[in-house]
Order: structure tokens, then sequence, then C-alpha cells
């Protein structure tokens, strides 16, 4: 019986005990003030830096660039810091944070555990071995692969290095179609530590450029953001964020147990393969284009649930914009603390989100995982 209320809820089967305020209730105008919330955040990021800008300039500005003159008067050096400086970085800034909460949702539904996390199950780690492997020996040992792929290079080498830690990682979790939740949070571990101790090999056969790159760069920053970067990652993240939610239906029958997801039509295996593909996507392409960012994959999947409950239909669109609006606020800490420095985004999503892990960890003591 339990089930059955279960999938009526999540709308995986039709009968006369579907409650219409599952269908008009909450989430809906929660997306719709997440979107407002994402609108708005994107004008205030537009806004502040080292050349300030009022918000109404920002919206003549983006008018002008759509064939519209309002009335607020801007100056052209202000329209051109916010064209090349300012406007790639936010867009980056939501595309990766969208990627990482998105992924951080599929992977909780997908293994049935609130603390999978692309970074905690290795995928983030595999992601980055791969992208060190090509700035310290992209010039010796890989020179052909990078003459090929150019500046594709990084976000394919990334999205390699994710796709088969997921793999792995999956694969040593799993045994007769089923995944062992401990298992598979030891084996994120290992793969953290190895790819970890692999990163830490390169960094240390680095030469002084490539170190310089690699400090940055492994700690998390969208100050590499250009039109060129957000052109070479916007198709591939934005493959993975549209086509994720197409499996949401998928996602809440899995929650009732695979048995029973079975039962509903759905093929688990092959429902993990797909989105295993596209969260190493997302991941590799987020992680080759802005560094290591963690702990959005973990909290903003935990902030929603908590507001409108766990049917993936609303909790995946809605990790997409909440993503985007908590990156877009981390970056403008980080740009903005202590200026004209810029602090890594890194350590200030992990500034934010460790607290919050430890208060995820002493509220289920006592209760197992």
């Amino acid at each position: 019986m339990k089930a059955r209320a279960l999938a009526l809820r999540f709308g995986l089967v039709t009968g006369s005990g579907t409650d219409p305020r599952m269908r008009f209730g909450r989430a809906p105008l929660v997306l719709i003030g997440l979107s407002l919330g994402l609108a708005l955040m994107s004008i205030v990021a537009l806004s502040v830096g080292a050349v300030e800008i009022a918000p109404t300039r920002v919206i003549a500005i983006l008018a002008h660039g759509l064939g519209l003159d309002l009335p607020w008067a801007f100056e052209p050096e202000q329209a051109a810091v916010l064209g090349a400086i300012r406007a790639p970085r936010i867009l980056l800034a939501i595309l990766v944070g969208a990627a990482l909460a998105v992924s951080g949702a599929a992977m909780q539904g997908l293994f049935r555990n609130p603390l999978a996390d692309p970074a905690l199950l290795g995928v983030s780690a595999g992601a980055a071995l791969a992208a060190v492997s090509v700035i310290v020996l992209g010039a010796t040992l890989l020179s052909g692969l990078t003459r090929i792929l150019g500046t594709a290079t990084l976000p394919i080498a990334a999205f390699g290095g994710s796709l088969v830690a997921t793999l792995l990682v999956h694969r040593l979790a799993s045994r007769d179609g089923h995944t062992a939740v401990a298992t598979l949070l030891l084996a994120g571990i290992a793969i953290n530590a190895i790819a970890g101790a692999a990163t830490g090999v390169l960094t240390f056969v680095a030469d002084d450029n490539q170190l310089r790159t690699l400090t940055f760069w492994t700690m998390g920053s969208l100050g590499g953001a250009t039109w060129s970067t957000v052109a070479v990652g916007a198709p591939l993240i934005l493959a993975a964020i549209v086509l994720i939610p197409l499996h949401a239906r998928a996602l809440n029958a899995i929650l009732l147990g695979e048995s029973e997801a079975r039962h509903l039509g759905f093929e688990p295996e092959r429902v993990k393969t797909l989105l295993v593909i596209l969260v190493a996507l997302a991941v590799g392409t987020a992680v080759a284009l802005s560094g290591i960012i963690g702990f959005i994959g973990l909290v903003v999947p935990h902030l929603l649930r908590l507001t409108i409950g766990p049917d993936h239909r609303w909790l995946l669109p809605g990790s997409a914009l909440l993503g985007a609006i908590l990156l877009l606020g981390a970056d403008l800490i980080a740009r903005t603390l202590v200026a004209p420095a810029e602090l890594p985004i890194g350590i200030v999503t992990a500034l934010l989100g460790g607290p919050f892990f430890l208060w995820l960890l002493a509220s289920r003591r006592g209760r197992g995982f």
C-alpha cells in the first residue's frame, strides 16, 4: 500500500486517489520563484564589480543588445565591460552551477542515497586528474592528442576522466543488479584518494607556469571565462541539463525499489547507464571549464527536497535553477570580498557547504544510512 501511495504521488500510475494538490501545489510556485530569483541575481552579479554599473543601466545595455532603446543612458565603456568580461562569466556560472546541482540530484536519486555527490563519489576527482594530465603532459606526451582536438582537449579529457571514475565506482558497488550503498561510498573515497595522489604527482613534476595554472584551477575559478570557453562548454552542459530531467519518472520509480521500477515498466540498469553518461558529461565539462567546485551537487538537492519534496519532476529543474543562483552568489562573494584580489570560488563553496554537510551527518546520526 505504501508503494502504491508513493507511485500515485509521483505520477507513476493513475488512480482516483491522485491528489490534485500535488499537481498544482507548492512546487510550481517554487520553480517560478527560483526563475525570478535567477533573473534578479544575474542582474545583481552583472552590476557589481570593479566598474559599478547601476541595475537599470544593465537592463538598458541588455535591451540595447536586443534592439530596444530604454530611457536609461549608459557609457560605451560600461557596455564593453558588461559584454566582454561579466556576461560570459555570469553565463558560465549559471551553466556550471546548474550542471553540478542537477548531477547531484540525479545521483542521489539513482543511488537512493542522500550523500551521493559528484565530488564525494570521485567523479570530480576523475575529471580533475584527466584535465591536470592534459595541462602538465599536453605539450609532451599528449602533444598529438592536443594538436588534433585543439581547445576541446580539456573538456573531452575531463569528460573521459569523470566517465571512467563513475563507471568504476558503479561497477565496484553493483552486484547481481543491486547497488550496495556502503560499498558505493567507500569506492568513491578510494577513487578520490587515488585520483588525488596522481594529481599530486603531476603537480610535483609541473613547471612554474603549469604549477601556477594548477594552483588556481584545482581550487575552482570562473576568472578565465570568455565567450570561447562558454561556446565550447555550453552545448555539452545544456544537453545534459535538458536530457537528465527527461528521466525524472524513472528516478521516481527507482526510489520505490528496482523490482517495483521494473513492475512499472522501467529498466533500472538502462536508466543507470544513461544517467551515468549524462552526469559524467555535465560534471566533466564543468570541471574542465571552472576547476573543482564542491558541495553544490550535495547541498542544492537537499535544500530543495526540504521545500518541495522528493518528486524528481520538480526536483531536477528546481536544482538547476537553485544551483545556478548559489554559484552566482558564491562567485559574487569570491570576486568582491577581498577586491581587487579574488578568492578561489571552491573555497567559498566549501565554507558554505562544509557546515551543511556536518549538519547532515549529525542529523542522520543514530538512524544509519
